[in-house]
């Protein structure tokens, strides 16, 4: 092989690499969209942040949660519940609603289980401006539709591990150790975090009600801004939060009015 066509090997190598790694790893966008597109943009991630407090979404809120609670810094932290993406995963197949589920399907449901709200109407500010921040941190991504589950190619993967040996004792002496200072003795939150257990936090119908997941989401997550737990540590604080009291998931009890609920995608499961 010639010297020339020896560098241009290595450059076309270089080159792959380097668009390989851009698509695993996603940046936020430079700017937001001029006109209006930007300011529904701008009010999407507001509420993403202010969820229990904005006045758009604070009468769909059940609990102390906002969305960032779970997608931390705003939906912009590559690994814990990551919205960088996320948009090019949908339409998706969602064996839990047993339907193609639409990612505004997606964002509405979730006001219903992970903040024990009420599920806004298709098509209100809240869903089109949310769905339209995480559409907008998904620029430039390859459509790559979840043929699945309705997840996205930056979701939280399950940890490896033997869920039998998850100890909610030793996980008590591990919520004293990592998480009492934010989310307070009791787990009922403090200033510095939200609720984990409780009336005010997620009730059992959301995915961070079972053990693998938020287990595998605390190994990515916590301690805020140093995520340093072992395995069985992360095993352990989720198997002790989720044996606490929290509320129950009535389906009928978080969905609005027939007039007000437009199409919820949702099938019952085939006998």
């Amino acid at each position: 092989m010639s010297i020339h066509r020896f560098l241009l090997c290595v450059c076309m190598v270089t080159a792959t690499s380097a668009w390989l790694l851009a698509e695993e790893e996603p940046t936020v966008p430079n700017a937001y969209p001029a006109g209006p597109l930007g300011e529904v943009v701008r009010l999407g991630e507001q509420l993403v942040y202010e969820t229990k407090d904005h006045p758009l979404s604070k009468p769909f809120v059940g609990n102390q949660l906002n969305c960032t609670s779970c997608h931390l810094d705003g939906g912009t932290h590559p690994d814990a519940g990551s919205f960088l993406q996320t948009a090019a995963a949908y339409p998706a197949w969602s064996p839990r609603e047993n339907r193609v589920i639409t990612l505004e399907d997606r964002v509405l449901n979730c006001f219903m289980r992970s903040q024990n709200g009420i599920r806004p109407p298709n098509g209100s500010q809240v869903s089109v401006a949310i769905t339209t921040y995480i559409t907008w941190l998904s620029t430039g991504s390859k459509i790559q539709m979840n043929e699945k589950k309705p997840l996205g190619p930056r979701h939280v993967p399950e940890l490896e591990f033997d869920w039998s040996k998850a100890n909610p004792v030793q996980g008590k002496e591990g919520y004293k150790t990592y998480c009492l200072d934010c989310h307070g003795q009791d787990g009922q939150g403090t200033a510095d975090g939200p609720p984990v257990w409780g009336p005010q936090s997620y009730n059992d119908g959301a995915g961070l009600s079972r053990v693998p997941k938020l287990a595998s989401w605390l190994k990515v997550g916590m301690p805020l801004d140093d995520p340093s737990l072992t395995k069985q540590e992360a095993a352990d604080i989720a198997a002790y939060i989720n044996r606490q009291q929290r509320p129950r998931f009535k389906l009928e009890e978080h969905l609005p009015k027939a007039e007000r609920l437009g199409e919820y995608n949702f099938e019952p499961a085939q006998p």
